[in-house]
This record gives structure tokens, C-alpha cells and sequence, in this order.
């Protein structure tokens, strides 16, 4: 199996971490789950996702990752 390659950008203005999976494919959807957007192309595979509240919420999944949980309210 390969290894996943991937772009991480912050835009603090914004306070959104964008992680690029792919960086070509056209996005006829996105799907909002809470504070993320998932962008998938006509495939349905991940392009990238976005992270709104960035600054908030990725301390939360690094904490519940070390704890093998995951819980945003």
C-alpha cells in the first residue's frame, strides 16, 4: 500500500486548517459535518476537508485521539 501524501494550510484569519488529499478532481459536493466540510469529487473520494474553527477544534480530535475517542459537542 502506498503512503498517503497530503498539503496542510492554515488561514488564521479564518481559523480554517485545510488538509488537500487530492489536488485535482472537480467538487460537485461538499458535506458538512458540524465544524468540518468534506469536499468529495464525482467519485465520492476526499479532495480535501476543511476545519472551521481550527484553533478550537484540533486540539479536541489530537486529545481524543490520544485517547482512542473522539467527542465534539
Amino acid at each position: 500500500m502506498g503512503t498517503l501524501t497530503y498539503k496542510i494550510k492554515y488561514d488564521d484569519d479564518a481559523d480554517v486548517l485545510t488538509i488537500i488529499v487530492k489536488e485535482k478532481g472537480k467538487i460537485p459536493n461538499a458535506q458538512e459535518v458540524g465544524d468540518i466540510i468534506l469536499h468529495v469529487d464525482t467519485k465520492c473520494e476526499l479532495l480535501f476537508l476543511e476545519i472551521l474553527k481550527a484553533s478550537k477544534l484540533v486540539p479536541l480530535i489530537v486529545e481524543g485521539l490520544a485517547k482512542k475517542e473522539v467527542v465534539v459537542a
